[in-house]
């Protein structure tokens, strides 16, 4: 279960962003018609393979745990580690392509997204695992960006949005799927099988890019901020460790050394933005006050959900006892709920602006409510009714998927051409370094209670509503209206 990922925009001013010229595919088929579609299905096979590593740990954590006895921090590095190679390496890659081809860094992406998913399907123990894990998310940004990059450079414009519109519907459904898949193989193979059967996967999306994806030279003028990347992942590291290990193993001097670590270095990391010839955030950005409220917002947002949806996969399978199957389809109506707000949001983010983004906020703030009611009213050992608590997700979902179009959106709505790219860049690694966080901060509330899954439910739920209504209070200093999809 995850949000539907967002294309990541291109990271380079506007005089930039038209693609360097392609020449034909190495199969030698024609540049337009079918083939712009063939390619269309490449980039979204990869896409989907991202998404579905990327939200598949949540329902395998315990069967994962139990396996390699990594007991709560290996729970909390499962998906934060992923998370946060992807949203430090996102705006990178996106440059790395620029400079040195997409076609040549989607490939070494997929290739080396395969070889990691297969090294953590025979990972001996938790620290390799987690070690492979984060690799994999470090491939996944290097696949991610080529692939819209790519779709800009083969579809003419008339048809662009047709393109991205194939994908909403398509990761919908994965996100549906992909975890009672992922169910299903731990259910009847076991945690492994949920990895290696990506050297499947990986290996034909490696042969079908080879064969139809065009080529192009790259511009090696393209420049890189590596300093600033590399504080900037010290900076998600140092935090990190400190909440997983202090929650894991008590609040020592070295969690605090680690938070401190982290905290000092995000501020080098600000430092090095201002003043960086390349920065990975533009500092005329960070001077927009919708652009800033946005991006609070958005990250306060996504940390929330992330820890939500990994919070209530743990409750299911630890404390109704559910299995890995069972949980992914008790957990199905938040996807379909987010679904279906997606297609509405869709047609109606130009007439609300903002005022949507509120809705999705109250929706999603309403549904968790009604799960913590429902966990009062049943108390520490019973179950709530399966139509309740059906009832309560699907609202949750709706909530989401009226925030997942638009909080983005919105926050561009006064971002002109120019800084566009990289505004859209900078929210799309915000997101991720936020599930990253999230996930790590609210499953530390959930561990706090113990061996109480259904107190650690409620403390966490908690948590999440209360991040939810500063959330709703940063509203009113978003740009009123989104920004024109034409950008």
């Amino acid at each position: 279960m995850s949000t539907t990922r967002k294309p990541p925009a291109p990271t380079r001013p506007a005089e930039a962003l038209r693609p360097p010229p392609i020449a034909p595919p190495a199969g030698g088929l024609p540049a337009d018609g079918r083939r712009r579609w063939a390619v269309l299905a490449v980039v979204l096979f990869a896409a989907v393979l991202d998404l579905l590593d990327a939200t598949i740990t949540n329902i395998a954590a315990p069967a994962i745990a139990a396996d390699l006895d990594g007991g709560t921090a290996l729970v909390q590095w499962l998906g934060a580690g992923y998370a946060l190679a992807m949203g430090v390496l996102l705006v990178v890659g996106g440059r790395l392509g620029d400079r040195y081809g997409r076609r040549r860094l989607f490939l070494a992406g997929l290739t080396g997204f395969t070889l990691a998913s297969a090294a953590c399907g025979l990972a001996p123990g938790p620290a390799p695992l987690i070690a492979f894990r984060i690799l994999q998310g470090a491939f996944g940004a290097l696949v991610i960006p080529q692939g819209f990059g790519i779709l800009r450079a083969v579809f003419p414009a008339r048809e662009l949005g047709r393109a991205f519109g194939v994908f909403a519907p398509c990761l919908g459904l994965s996100a549906i799927g992909g975890p009672i898949l992922a169910g299903l193989l731990i259910d009847g193979l076991g945690w492994r099988s949920m990895f290696l059967i990506n050297i499947v996967l990986g290996g034909l999306a490696i042969a079908l890019a080879a064969r139809l994806l065009p080529r192009d030279t790259g511009d090696r003028a393209a420049t890189l901020d590596v300093l600033g990347s590399g504080l900037l992942a010290a900076a998600m590291l140092g935090l990190l460790h400190g909440l997983i290990d202090g929650s894991s193993h008590g609040w020592s001097p070295r969690a605090a050394l680690a938070l401190t670590a982290g905290l000092g270095s995000f501020a080098l990391f600000c430092l090095r933005q201002r003043h960086a010839a390349s920065p990975l955030i533009e500092p005329t950005l960070l001077r927009n006050r919708g652009f800033t409220s946005g991006l609070v917002l958005g990250l306060v947002f996504y940390a929330a959900v992330a820890g939500l949806l990994l919070v209530l996969s743990l409750y299911v399978q630890d404390g109704l006892h559910h299995t890995p199957t069972r949980a992914s389809l008790d957990l199905a109506p938040i996807a379909a709920g987010i679904i279906a707000a997606s297609i509405a949001a869709h047609r109606l983010t130009a007439r609300l602006g903002r005022t949507l983004t509120l809705i999705g906020l109250l929706l999603t703030l309403a549904g968790t409510l009604a799960l913590l009611a429902l966990l009062a009213l049943v108390g520490g050992g019973g179950e709530p009714a399966g139509w309740a608590l059906a009832a309560a997700l699907f609202l949750t979902g709706l909530g989401l998927g009226a925030c997942f179009g638009t909080v983005y959106e919105v926050t561009l709505g006064d971002i002109g051409p120019r800084e566009s790219g990289s505004a859209s860049g900078s929210l799309s690694a915000v997101s991720q370094l936020a599930n990253s966080i999230g996930a790590a901060a609210v499953t530390t509330v959930y561990f706090g209670a113990g061996a109480d899954p259904a107190g650690g439910a409620v403390h966490s739920l908690s948590a999440v509503a209360a991040a939810l209504l500063g959330c709703c209070a940063l509203v009113r200093l978003l740009p009123r209206r989104a920004q024109a999809r034409h950008h």
